[in-house]
């Protein structure tokens, strides 16, 4: 009984050791990756949502745009720095970052397609106050397209870069992806799986394998301000993408796509991966959609070539 109770000890004694090593590790971790200090919080607008405080900065007079960035890991409204100033010399530019992103709160809660939709609507309605034209990037389409079919009164015109695939829209969790998001949400262990998911080599290799048009010449300060981004928020950080890889944000737009009767425009990036097969896709869904290709640009193309972007949004809005 004694050996028996010793290993016990011992073995307790291991477990508390490498968890308080993992504890600090990855707080070493979340604080190396803030150093830089890429994501400005000099203007500190946060608008108090019953789900933790939405970050958004407000620039400019006339009629409200509201940009909002993609869902991938590390997503914030830095990404539209290179257009947002030159948009407000007409329009007041409203540039979030979404809950559980950026400088947002990071809460505990399940991060689904209707939170955002909520989330969205809850803004324009006590931020913004009047209807407001959107320009959306990535996979938060799908957040912009269902809370425009819930309160259409809300938006306007509808501008849509690099949207997700509709028939990715469509799957649901399925044992692996319930089991992934609960491996994510383990504390201490979990937290070191998506510090590795969202290292710096695998940001890096993201940026150049399937977001940048010239791998050799990624846009260096949106990748360091991914990386800042992912890591903020400490153990909550990681809850967006534990339910996004487990498709716990997924819902069939389609309808909504169909039934909406906003202008749609989407902006393309030439080497998209599957790009002009996606923008079909909304296009049969809905025949009201237009769509152009920007050259020399891939998931970025508001950062690769803002020029060109500014010209659409000006031809659009």
């Amino acid at each position: 009984m004694k050996k028996h109770s010793k290993r016990l000890l011992t073995a307790a004694a291991l477990v508390m050791t490498t968890t308080a090593t993992i504890h600090i590790i990855n707080k070493v971790i979340a604080a190396s990756a803030c150093l830089k200090e890429m994501l400005d919080t000099d203007v500190r607008n946060y608008y108090h949502w019953r789900f933790g405080d939405i970050y958004y900065t407000k620039k400019g007079k006339g009629s409200p745009i509201l940009l909002i960035h993609d869902m991938l890991p590390g997503g914030s409204g830095y990404e539209w720095g290179k257009i947002e100033d030159d948009l407000a010399l007409e329009h007041t530019v409203y540039n979030l970052d979404l809950p559980g992103c950026g400088r947002s709160e990071k809460s505990g809660i399940t991060y689904t397609n209707f939170v955002y939709v909520q989330a969205i609507c809850d803004f324009i309605k006590n931020v913004i106050g009047k209807k407001t034209d959107v320009i959306v990037n990535g996979y938060a389409v799908s957040f912009v397209v269902m809370a425009c079919h819930n309160e259409k009164d809300l938006f306007n015109k509808i501008m849509m870069v690099n949207p997700v695939s509709l028939s990715s829209l469509k799957q649901m969790p399925g044992k692996k992806e319930k089991l992934l998001r609960r491996c994510l949400e383990i504390p201490v262990f979990g937290t070191l799986v998506y510090h590795m998911v969202v290292s710096r080599d695998a940001v890096n290799n993201e940026f150049i394998e399937n977001y940048a048009f010239d791998p050799f010449h990624p846009d260096r300060d949106l990748q360091d301000a991914y990386y800042e981004a992912a890591h903020r928020g400490g153990c909550y950080a990681k809850n967006v993408y534990a339910n996004k890889a487990s498709k716990y944000m997924n819902i069939d737009i389609t309808r909504g796509l169909k039934e909406i009767d906003n202008s749609l425009y989407i902006v393309e990036g030439e080497a998209e991966n599957n790009g002009e097969a996606i923008v079909e896709a909304y296009k049969n869904v809905n025949p009201s959609v237009e769509a152009v290709t920007l050259k020399e640009t891939k998931h970025f193309p508001h950062v690769e070539a803002p020029e060109q972007f500014l010209e659409q949004v000006g031809i659009f809005f």
